[in-house]
């Protein structure tokens, strides 16, 4: 599923392509070792998402923005990935919908980076963005692969 996952941002043209590991880092990087990314390890990944987001964000420091894609989402499309980052205008972040419905992957701007490297726990960035509402914009897109997240190794045996 991981590999599936960094295949469909590795067919965007968003670069570069860092991948994030924590729990089972050795049999992912394994799955991946042959693709053109880099990997960063989340030390702390026992805590909780924020974690690994605060691994990203130091890994990618410098840039801009960055796209936070998730290993367990595999149908998001190459071309989503292209569309949040052409719609990137220096907003706080951007979030794809289907639907109107909110998903997966969020674009988050530099100017987020500090408050980011601050979060604790589970939460990942939902908590922050919910706080600066008139800064987050929502990009709408005929992509349900933005909301399909695969939890068990079944949800996958339909496609």
């Amino acid at each position: 599923m991981v590999r599936r996952s960094a295949k469909a941002v590795l067919k965007s043209t968003v670069r570069p392509v860092l991948v994030v590991t924590g729990h089972e880092r050795e049999a992912i990087q394994a799955a991946l070792a042959d693709l053109p990314l880099t990997f960063h390890h989340a030390a702390a990944y026992a805590s909780g998402m924020a974690a690994s987001l605060k691994t990203g964000v130091t890994a990618a420091r410098s840039a801009k923005a960055i796209l936070v894609c998730l290993g367990d989402m595999p149908f998001v499309r190459p071309d989503t990935l292209d569309r949040l980052a052409a719609a990137y205008d220096g907003q706080a972040a951007i979030l794809p919908t289907y639907r109107g419905q909110r998903g997966n992957p969020v674009l988050l701007g530099a100017s987020l980076f500090p408050a980011i490297l601050t979060l604790t726990g589970d939460e990942g960035a939902r908590a922050l963005l919910k706080s600066i509402p008139d800064q987050v914009a929502e990009l709408a897109l005929d992509d349900p692969g933005t909301l399909r997240d695969i939890d068990r190794p079944e949800a996958l045996r339909d496609c």
